[in-house]
């Protein structure tokens, strides 16, 4: 009997691991950033930021950045108020929503200055440390930094709240590999399909390989410049994407019920 419940755990886990997940592109352009992804309960939202002057800008193109668009005002403050509000004797430091099973990584798409950019980053989370850190608070945010990351070798000298996006082409020894939260890649670099009718079945035999070697590692798995549709959508999760890429947040979360 305890070995039925042991299977029955792994599996659950398993499944839980490689679940998919909606990631909410460029979330910080839409009507509500940070509100409508967690409203659909995207499991990841992504924000571009740039090193200006000391603080980090949201925005897509240096060019766009506007003054008060910052990290900690579109999200580090927000996220922490959430917590605030959903605090309870069974978690004391709170949780992102009232449903305790809910979080995400917010993955932080760093455009320039990466080094002293996770600086910054670090110096803007201090104050709402037990929302973004995993160690203290199980339903913490997890922060991934995407973009403008710093030399691979120096990742494990980051602290363990900060992971960083991971590509297929990168080579990591058993230690980094640990500061890695996923994997991603370009879409077109495994297929040119357009997201209309079926998959072809080669390149869907060449995204499975490739997703396969990712969750042998315990890695998930996100492509971007991926076709953008609710046909595209079902056949990713079907083949094992975890994170499927999408500015269409809302009818992507209703389309993989």
């Amino acid at each position: 009997m305890a070995r039925f419940i042991c299977i029955c755990l792994i599996v659950c886990w398993s499944q839980w691991s490689v679940a998919q997940k909606v990631h909410a592109h460029n979330d910080y352009e839409k009507p509500e950033p940070l509100t409508a992804a967690i409203r659909s309960q995207a499991g990841s939202i992504e924000a571009d930021v740039f090193l200006v002057d000391g603080k980090l800008m949201v925005a897509h193109d240096k060019s766009q950045i506007q003054p008060g668009r910052t990290l900690d005002s579109l999200y580090l403050k927000p996220i922490a108020t959430l917590f605030g509000q959903n605090k309870s004797r069974q978690s004391a430091n709170g949780s992102v929503s009232k449903d305790r099973k809910y979080t995400f990584q917010l993955l932080i798409d760093l455009k320039d200055n990466g080094v002293e950019a996770i600086e910054e980053l670090q110096k803007a989370v201090a104050p709402y440390r037990t929302c973004f850190d995993r160690a203290m608070n199980p339903m913490a945010i997890q922060l991934v930094v995407s973009g403008s990351r710093p030399p691979i070798a120096n990742w494990i000298d980051y602290p363990a709240y900060i992971l960083f996006d991971g590509r297929p082409s990168e080579l990591y020894d058993d230690e980094t590999i640990k500061h890695v939260a996923l994997f991603s890649d370009t879409f077109q670099t495994y297929s040119r399909w357009n997201g209309e009718g079926e998959m072809p079945d080669k390149d869907r035999e060449t995204l499975k390989r490739f997703i396969k070697r990712a969750h042998a590692q315990d890695k998930p798995i996100r492509f971007w410049a991926a076709p953008d549709n609710a046909n595209s959508w079902k056949q990713l999760a079907k083949i094992g994407v975890d994170y499927i890429n999408t500015d269409k947040v809302e009818e992507c979360a209703k389309a993989l019920k």
